[in-house]
């Protein structure tokens, strides 16, 4: 087996609470990530899923070192990368790059496609001259756009074709490593299928691993080798995909399994109901804080945090009743 490309070890992420207006300090901290470890390997796609506020993104921008961690450790290519600072950080941004879900907000207005595309080539590539405007055009044709387009500024696109100058910009210094955070989420079901096949085809073509943020259940099941499923913070279960769709262990999991829609009237699917709203990420609940809303919550679940079980060298759950 490959070493990792990517480990995340321990990894939190807590921000903290102003006490309010008048007063000094704070009131508590927002425990958005809080002790999630992961590996990704070299070409290999793992997403995380789960609700909104789960600290899905959090994690994806503490993995890539666009927010530092407030413990932890985060290792590129076996380099701990936490504490990197200036050059020796930017020296290693060729290698991580990112797709964010709304290619518009992440796109510069005032530039054309052209020039956002070339832009980190000149800069940290050292293009210049036709060999820019070269790998610009090839650059483009590897994405599904024509060249053509590369005077069109961002709002005189549609929405896939904006993410494909947003996937052609995080592609362009060849990195390694891609975070995809909700990157389709945006996008016609068409289009997303268009752009999700395109993340497949260039996985396969340049070698890329992806850490894929997503909400949609189908399209991960579809891009993924594994998946991990987050709940206020915490990665209550992880597997491969087949593995963990097949056969959810974790009570969020499943829950979370049961209201992706079928395409298909004869299929009968249980429905698994959550009751009340996520418990506040400042006050959590003591134990497993799945418990509030956990159909099958027993004592033990309120005194105590749920231990990680290992099921396979490969698949894990945090809850005390899945053994």
């Amino acid at each position: 087996m490959s070493s990792p490309l990517l480990s995340l070890e321990d990894v939190s992420k807590h921000y903290p609470v102003a006490a309010g207006r008048g007063r000094r300090g704070t009131r508590g901290h927002v425990r958005a990530v809080d002790g999630v470890s992961l590996d990704i390997l070299p070409s290999e796609t793992f997403a995380l899923v789960g609700e909104s506020g789960s600290g899905k993104s959090t994690l994806g921008r503490a993995a890539l070192r666009l927010i530092d961690v407030t413990s932890g450790a985060v290792r590129f290519d076996g380099r701990d990368v936490t504490g990197l600072r200036g050059a020796a950080l930017r020296r290693v941004r060729p290698s991580m790059q990112a797709v964010f879900q709304d290619p518009l907000g992440s796109l510069n207005p005032r530039l054309t496609a052209g020039a956002i595309v070339a832009e980190p080539l000149a800069v940290l590539g050292g293009l210049r001259g036709s060999e820019l405007d070269d790998r610009v055009d090839e650059l483009f044709r590897s994405v599904g756009l024509d060249p053509s387009r590369r005077a069109s500024r961002p709002r005189a696109l549609s929405g896939g074709q904006r993410q494909r100058v947003s996937i052609a910009r995080a592609i362009a210094l060849r990195p390694r490593l891609v975070l995809a955070d909700e990157a389709v989420s945006a996008l016609d079901v068409s289009v997303q299928a268009q752009i999700v096949n395109l993340f497949a085809d260039l996985r396969e073509s340049m070698g890329l691993a992806y850490l894929f943020i997503g909400h949609g259940l189908p399209v991960v099941r579809h891009i993924a080798q594994r998946v991990g499923v987050m709940y206020l913070g915490r990665m209550v279960e992880t597997g491969a995909v087949d593995e963990v769709f097949d056969d959810p262990r974790h009570p969020y999991t499943r829950a979370l399994i049961a209201a992706s829609p079928v395409p298909d009237p004869r299929v009968a699917r249980e429905r698994i109901v959550l009751g009340g709203e996520p418990p506040s990420p400042v006050h959590l609940p003591s134990g497993c804080r799945f418990r509030t809303r956990c159909p099958i919550a027993r004592d033990v679940c309120a005194r105590e945090a749920p231990p990680i079980v290992r099921l396979s060298p490969t698949r894990s759950v945090e809850c005390h009743l899945a053994a």
